[in-house]
Order: structure tokens, then sequence, then C-alpha cells
């Protein structure tokens, strides 16, 4: 089939595409019982099930994984001297984060200024549309060995599918593995995902007294907990906003796609006005440098609160670790950091959270090389290499599973998708354009792999 036939199969089956998300997006699959019902998350795992299977993927199966979540997985068998390609997903979502802060409804996919609204329209289920449009445009055509695995938890972040792929690696082994969370630069900018930032999460808790005191009596001598925890934090961010946690270096450099300032304002809803914090680029300091953020504070509110002096306050602090710094050495220097940065010899106190190491993806072979020409020839343009300062700790799996296949990173979620975030959305001709570089990829990887 020629790039145009395909191209024009492809937008036919748009419409369907839009059906397929309208379905998808009904079902509020969040993996956690007290935010969604449990039946809501196997109701989109029983969709999934029979929406590969009307695509031709055979033995379509739902597996149970270590934290309660259900992995699909399925294959299209090709010529038995043909390549193997993992396609990735996942099925769960993010809250909705209060109905009230959508502008549409949150399970209704609504069409609003040339696009799609809804959770998970982009995030991950505009992907999964990605995936069944593509093999729907090359049905009957594939060339190939094809595997899929989609996650029922990754939003979680709990881990499943991070137990089930060293159990199940025959399963799921290929040559290449397109792990379709990600997204271009830009709508319209091809792009390819190259490194993820890695993650350190501490929560540090500070004691000073026995119990709150009245601030009018012994305020001034006797040692606030809140101030404390103040101090401390203050000292994790330098004037410019550069992350300063001892041990770290926070002078890396990111030789890929520029990422302006103007737009990365736009992007990050930065209120007029206001700064960006660093001294290095933006592309520096979000792909490729650590980046600490107070995730959240336990002291009194506002409303509520008394004269008092705070005896007991606590922060979940976020690190993000770049390619080439070791994330378990970084959560050790992100505690001592803070132990010697404490004043009055309070009491602190610490629990280690979540650890996840950086990833860095394949950037040669055969499988780049074609997808490279893939998007180049879907989008009419150069494709560029960002990263990512998101982590996905299964990408480090994959990669220690299965040591010889080419990992790369792509989808339909661009920064306007505002994933995680209230009013969710996807540009349509995204999923367009990226199921022809997929159905492009398939068509063309199986014979390039036999050429060597």
């Amino acid at each position: 089939m020629t790039d145009e036939a395909l191209a024009q199969r492809v937008r036919t089956l748009m419409p369907q595409a839009k059906s397929d998300l309208t379905e998808m997006v009904s079902f509020r699959s969040v993996h956690d019982p007290e935010q969604s019902p449990p039946e809501q998350c196997q109701g989109m795992v029983d969709w999934l099930l029979e929406a590969f299977t009307a695509v031709g993927v055979a033995d379509a199966a739902e597996h149970e994984t270590s934290d309660g979540s259900k992995a699909v997985t399925g294959h299209i068998d090709g010529p038995d001297d043909a390549p193997t390609v993992l396609l990735y997903f996942h099925h769960d979502v993010q809250p909705p984060l209060g109905d009230d802060e959508w502008d549409s409804p949150v399970w209704e996919l609504t069409e609003r200024s040339g696009r799609w609204y809804g959770r998970g329209a982009a995030d991950c289920k505009g992907n999964i549309a990605m995936h069944l449009t593509a093999l729907r445009a090359l049905a009957g055509d594939i060339p190939l060995n094809i595997k899929i695995i989609g996650e029922g938890s990754e939003e979680q972040g709990t881990g499943g599918l991070e137990d089930f792929v060293p159990k199940n690696a025959d399963l799921l082994r290929a040559d290449t593995i397109l792990v379709c969370d990600s997204g271009n630069f830009a709508v319209g900018k091809p792009s390819l995902t190259t490194t993820l930032r890695g993650i350190a999460n501490v929560v540090v808790t500070v004691e000073t007294l026995g119990s709150a005191m009245h601030s009018g009596m012994f305020g001034g001598a006797a040692p606030d907990a809140l101030a404390a925890l103040i101090a401390m934090l203050a000292t994790l961010r330098d004037a410019d906003g550069n992350t300063t946690v001892a041990g770290l270096d926070n002078t890396q450099v990111w030789s890929g796609v520029d990422y302006p300032a103007q737009q990365f304002r736009t992007d990050a809803t930065v209120l007029d006005g206001v700064d960006l914090v660093g001294s290095g680029s933006v592309s520096e300091m979000v792909w490729a440098r650590p980046a600490l953020t107070v995730l959240g504070i336990d002291c009194p509110p506002v409303v509520g609160s008394s004269a008092s002096i705070v005896p007991r306050a606590r922060a979940r602090l976020n690190l993000r670790v770049p390619p080439g710094m070791d994330s378990q050495y970084a959560q050790d220097a992100l505690i001592t950091h803070l132990q010697q940065a404490a004043p009055w010899n309070v009491r602190v106190g610490f629990d280690r959270e979540a650890v996840g190491s950086p990833f860095v993806g394949s950037t040669e072979g055969i499988g780049y090389d074609t997808l490279v020409d893939s998007m180049q020839t879907a989008y009419g343009t150069d494709v560029l290499l960002q990263g990512q300062g998101g982590s996905i700790p299964l990408c480090n799996v994959f990669q220690s599973t299965f040591a010889d296949a080419e990992i790369m990173l792509m989808g339909v979620e661009e920064p306007q998708c505002l994933i995680h975030a209230p009013n969710e959305s996807v540009d349509p001709t995204e999923i367009e354009h990226m199921a022809l570089v997929e159905a492009l990829f398939l068509r063309d990887y199986a014979r390039r792999f036999r050429q060597g």
C-alpha cells in the first residue's frame, strides 16, 4: 500500500476513532476504589478485549497484577522470520480533580474549538485510539509480529505491571517496544521523547514541642516547627530558583530541541509578570537538571488557625532526577541536606517514598531509523528530539528485561492536552497523524529488519 493510500485509509477511519474514544472516556477507570467503582476499570478492560479482538488481535486476555489492576495482552502473528513489535498503553486515568473545574462533562467526550475534551482523551486513551486506528488501517496486511500490553494502574504508580513484566518476559518479548504514553513537542511537530527524569520522593517531619503553645506567652523563645520546616525548605533553591541539594549537580546541559521560553510560559499557564526560574534554558531546567517540588505541607490551615506555636509540621517533597544521576543517591543526598539544614536542633524524621531511575531511550538502530522516517512522512517535516520531565518507571523495567530491544516513546499527548489537569483534551489531528506514523512504521519495519 502506498503512503498516500495508507494516509487516506487512516483519514476515513477517524470517525471510528472518535467513536472509540467516546466509549473509552465514558469509563471512569481510576484505579482507586475510594475514587471510582472497580467495575468501571473492569468495564474498560472488557471493552479493550473486544476492541482489540475485532482488529485482529488473537488471544486477547486480562491478567490480574500484584496491585490488583488488570493488564491486557494479545498478539498478531506474522511471518516466522519477521521482527516483533510490542505496543504499550495504559487504560487507567487520573481522577478529575473536581467536576466543577471542567468546562464540559468529565466522562463525556466533548468537541470544542476543534479539540476533544474528557478525562483520558489524551492520557492515555487517545493513544489506544491511535493503536486501534493503525491496526485497522493495516487490516489483512501486517508483515510482522505484534504484541500489545495495556497497564491498569500507571497513574497510581503502584507497580503492578512493573512486577508483571519480568515474570512474563516470554509473553512480551519483542525487538522494538513503542511506549505510547508521550507526545509531540507541539501540535504538528513530530517528536521522539529520548529521556525521562527519575524520581525520589521524601516526607520530612519536624517536631519541636509536646503540644501547641500560646504564641503570646511563649513566642520568641519556643521553637516553631513550621518556621523550622520553612527554613529547611528554603535552602533547596537558590535566588534564581535552581534546585540546590548538596551533592547533586545542577549544571547539566540539553542538546536536543530548544523549548522557547514564551511557549513554555503558555504551556505551563505562567501568570503575566511572574518569572520563570533557574539559570539554565527551559529545556535544561525541565529535562536535564534535578528539580525539587514541595508537593504538600501539613500544618494548620489559615481558616481555623489559632495564636499558637506549631509543635509539628511535615512536607512531602518530589525530586526529579535527570539522566546520568542515580535516584537512590539523590534521595540520600536530599535527606542529608535537610538534616544539615535543620535549625535549633529540632527533631527531624524522614519517610522514604518512591524511587525511580531516569531513562534514556533508543536513538539509533533499525527501529529508530524507521520510526523517524515514518514521522517525517506522516507530518512532512523534521523530527525533534525532546526530553520529558515526568517519570515512567516501567521503561527501565522494559530496558532491564529486554536488553536488546529498541525502546522509543511517542504518542498524542502534546502540551495543550493538559494531561492530569482539569479540561484534558486531545487534538484529533494528532491521533490521525500518529496513527499514520504507527501504520507506516509497522509496514516498513519488517522489510528493513530483514535487510539488516
